[in-house]
């Protein structure tokens, strides 16, 4: 299996920076107040020819005995229990607290191999000499600078010197679909992960806000790799502030850019906001397939189940064609079967069609129903051929598209779907005018 390094420390100590130097990304918040990571964050990374996972964890405060700091802390004992090495990062310019002192006796009783990280020791200020770490009982400590990667490179090589060696470090699985689970705060998103995961893998609790980042989880189901994306609740954008809210937000439309499958988590007794329209307009333009999974459904009465499918149909046409599937996250009840639509929508999106089947279709498009007469003379679809893949875009070329209308581009969108078997997907169309794509050999005489 593939190393697994797990990130532990107070808040505040740059566990996060060090987990995206580790993933040379930005996947994880980073920002300068304490308590920003609230869950486990997944990341890969690669060192010479050896690849490992890297799991940021939430500032740990293990005495805590309830409330979200518990969760917090529970959250970290399990990243430390199926790592197979954890860095514990400290921050070199306040020297050793009090809680460094608990997370070291935890750490201790876990039997996993510690390393000691000291970071910030580029900081004015930082402590020069390493003494007082060795309090803690956990050998000679690493000195690094996560900020600027100082140190970070020897730390490594020596955790992956001291792991399995390469040869029985199993590859990493292939790309399997990325799963992004969207909505407003508090409609049961992390409840959904947690059930089609299995395990309790992300906190949930009781208060809107509680997901603040977006959190990548590879796992595999039936054999079949999937990453999860839970990402954090969005708010109206009147109550979006400049600080935390805001990267979440951020963090939420990066998500989306990477899905390539949105579940939009509506709750049945709150109905359809302005908001949920909002996040499903935003994965349309961006042409990721949807699928409305409604909440909370096993307590709706018969006539609010009506109701609730009547607003459906009325706030959320735009996207008639998306599966929509109705559980209980909590009771687990309905959640295998958004398997199906995942895995078909993820597979119609990836579909690659000739252009002589494309050209096909448009004749029998045109002949079903011609393009509109302007300024006196008929509007030309002369070509389409495909233009990209998640989304499948289609583009045509003739004359006088400029001109075409919108009921017809949707008559078109239509007709190609339903041709192409691709009714629960988005299809981006574009239309240029005057070119004949084929006619490489006539542009190539022309330049």
């Amino acid at each position: 299996m593939t190393a697994i390094i797990a990130l532990v420390g107070r808040p505040n100590v740059g566990k996060s920076t060090l987990f995206n130097r580790l993933t040379k990304s930005r996947n994880a918040l980073v920002a300068d107040m304490p308590g920003l990571t609230r869950d486990r964050h997944y990341g890969v990374g690669k060192m010479g020819e050896r690849p490992y996972l890297v799991v940021d964890t939430g500032g740990f405060e293990p005495e805590q005995r309830e409330g979200l700091i518990a969760a917090m802390a529970d959250q970290t004992r399990q990243a430390i229990a199926e790592s197979d090495a954890v860095c514990f990062v400290v921050d070199a310019k306040e020297g050793i607290s009090s809680q460094d002192e608990e997370i070291a006796q935890v750490l201790r009783r876990s039997g996993k191999p510690i390393y000691l990280v000291l970071n910030k020791m580029d900081v004015k200020g930082a402590v020069a000499e390493m003494g007082e770490f060795h309090r803690l009982g956990l050998g000679q400590p690493y000195t690094i600078s996560a900020a600027h990667g100082h140190g970070v490179a020897p730390l490594m090589d020596a955790i992956l010197e001291a792991l399995p060696a390469p040869e029985s470090v199993a590859k990493a699985p292939e790309k399997g679909p990325r799963i992004a689970v969207l909505g407003r705060p508090n409609v049961g998103k992390s409840t959904l992960v947690n059930a089609m995961l299995g395990e309790d893998r992300v906190i949930v609790f009781d208060a809107p806000g509680t997901t603040r980042d977006s959190i990548r989880i590879p796992y595999e189901r039936h054999g079949k790799p999937y990453v999860m994306i839970d990402t954090a609740g969005v708010r109206r954008r009147a109550r979006v502030g400049e600080g935390l809210e805001k990267l979440s937000v951020l963090k939420t439309l990066e998500a989306l850019r990477d899905a390539d499958v949105v579940l939009l988590v509506l709750d049945a007794h709150q109905g359809i906001a302005d908001q949920d329209a909002h996040l499903v307009g935003i994965a349309v333009e961006l042409g990721r397939p949807v699928v409305l999974v409604v909440n909370k459904w096993d307590g709706l009465t018969a006539e609010a189940r009506k109701a609730l499918r009547e607003q459906l149909q009325r706030r959320l046409d735009f996207i008639a064609y998306a599966p929509v599937y109705t559980i209980s996250a909590l009771h687990g009840t309905g959640v295998g079967d958004l398997y199906r639509s995942i895995d078909k929508l993820w597979a119609s999106a990836r579909q690659h069609f000739s252009t002589g089947q494309l050209n096909r279709v448009l004749e029998d498009v045109i002949s079903t129903h011609q393009p509109p007469l302007a300024g006196g003379r008929r509007i030309k679809l002369r070509y389409c051929h495909q233009g990209g893949e998640n989304p499948i875009t289609l583009v045509f070329h003739g004359n006088q598209l400029t001109r075409l209308p919108g009921s017809y581009k949707r008559y078109l969108e239509g007709a190609f779907r339903k041709a192409l078997g691709i009714d629960q997907i988005p299809v981006r169309l574009i239309f240029r005018q005057g070119e004949n794509p084929y006619d490489d050999a006539a542009k190539g005489h022309r330049h």
